[in-house]
């Protein structure tokens, strides 16, 4: 062997070591106990905030989940997308329209920061959310292990180039696979469809397609509230699932292999290409779809932590300290 490419392939096989330790090292100092101790009732406080939220908006269970996702996908679960300093924001980003449930995040955190001053992160207070809205509008429930860290910064240039809605299969699944997240991963994130709504402006090129891939009465109907002509009704909101919008079921998955999709980065997932049975898997086996959600909630919730040193608590979530 060339002894360039002997050091070179020692290099690369001593960095992934170093990367899969620190991983090992940051994973070790999370527990779903954390602030057992320190913080006992933070659970409870968090999950009571959620629960009334959602009971007087059953959209905010969908804000909730999405806004962890976008969370995580920026910088890792750093809580960085909650930062709203204008320079810098994350939340003004194109991939952010239409996020939402900031103030109820701002709640929990000044309930908990009530009880326990400067103890519960809000990256923890996130991922705890993202998994109590689940369970309020009937969807599983999963351990998070706790002890993140804040970022003190947002990052907008990374924001801007969050999964978008029109994406192809092959672009989604590396964007996945950059975040440690596999095919069956993305699949069932992707099942959180199965509630809340999306802007005309993200659908409307596909209903108006004719495209062989979406039903003909299913995009009529959507056409309803959805305008041809750009600029004319492009926040009008429309349920990603028609048939049970508030309830998290496997609904989602149906509505795909009957071509009833309503984005487009949701129907390429059952498209003729590789993730086609594991949509059909899905549909046909709601609890597979519930378990396999959950553990993809916690592989997502775990991407590139800030834990110890490496982050803060921030005394306010919408503001570095």
């Amino acid at each position: 062997m060339d002894p360039h490419q002997s050091l070179r392939t020692i290099f690369v096989f001593v960095t992934i070591l170093i990367l899969s330790l620190n991983n090992m090292e940051i994973k070790a100092q999370l527990s779903p106990t954390f602030y057992d101790t320190t913080c006992p009732n933070a659970l409870t406080t968090i999950r009571t905030s959620i629960r009334t939220a959602v009971s007087r908006q059953r959209r905010m269970a969908a804000l909730l989940i999405r806004l962890h996702f976008h969370d995580c996908f920026v910088q890792g679960c750093d809580a960085s997308i909650l930062l709203n300093d204008p320079a810098t924001t994350e939340r003004t980003a194109l991939s952010n329209t239409g996020v939402g449930g900031y103030d109820v995040i701002d709640s929990a955190k000044s309930a908990v920061e009530n009880i326990c001053p400067g103890i519960v992160s809000c990256a923890d207070i996130l991922a705890v959310a993202a998994r109590d809205a689940s369970v309020a509008v009937g969807g599983p429930s999963w351990s998070v292990r706790l002890g993140r860290r804040d970022s003190t910064r947002a990052n907008r240039a990374l924001a801007d180039g969050l999964p978008r809605a029109d994406q192809d299969l092959p672009s989604l699944i590396r964007d996945f696979d950059a975040k440690g997240l596999n095919e069956r991963d993305m699949v069932a994130l992707s099942g959180s469809h199965t509630i809340g709504q999306s802007r005309c402006v993200a659908f409307r090129a596909r209903i108006y397609s004719n495209a062989s891939d979406i039903d003909a009465n299913f995009a009529s109907t959507r056409r309803r509230n959805c305008p041809a002509n750009r600029g004319n009704g492009d926040g009008n909101l429309s349920p990603l699932d028609l048939v049970t919008p508030n309830s998290f079921d496997n609904n989602y998955f149906r509505n795909l292999v009957q071509r009833r999709g309503l984005l487009q980065s949701d129907q390429v997932l059952f498209n003729g290409g590789s993730t086609d049975s594991i949509v059909l898997e899905y549909s046909n086996n709601p609890r597979r779809f519930a378990s396999d959600f959950a553990a993809a909630m916690v592989k997502m919730g775990e991407i590139e932590l800030l834990t110890g040193a490496n982050g803060v608590i921030r005394t306010s979530c919408s503001a570095a300290n």
